[in-house]
């Protein structure tokens, strides 16, 4: 069974070429360029979220649903990898209780090594 990566991020070429970049190596992906709740998340049933911090129009941030994400038990053991180019990330990152975070610009190849790493 394909390991699932759900992927938020309001960017759609970027969003775009994470699909193609996540598809290709095998994983079966899911996307939105919407800050989803973590009940809708729950639901997917994600084996980890690449989770963008700024999500244009949203009243919360990627780190406010990654803090929400870690105080559940039903997802608090889920992988989530915070991603932004906010200078303050691995601030953000570890009050939220993020696994990692990723800066970006992106490196495609960190990005899908970090992924292999949670999910093997």
């Amino acid at each position: 069974m394909k390991k699932r990566v759900l992927i938020i991020e309001d960017d759609h070429d970027l969003l775009e070429l994470l699909r193609i970049v996540f598809r290709d190596s095998g994983y079966d992906v899911i996307f939105s360029p919407n800050l989803l709740d973590t009940d809708y998340i729950n639901l997917l049933h994600p084996d980890l979220v690449l989770l963008d911090v700024r999500i244009a129009g949203s009243s919360k941030s990627g780190a406010d649903i990654c803090k929400e994400l870690k105080t559940h038990p039903e997802t608090e053991k889920l992988p989530v990898i915070l991603c932004s180019g906010e200078h303050n990330l691995p601030e953000l990152a570890r009050k939220s209780h993020a696994d990692m975070y990723l800066t970006k610009p992106y490196d495609l190849a960190a990005i899908l090594s970090q992924v292999n790493k949670y999910l093997s």
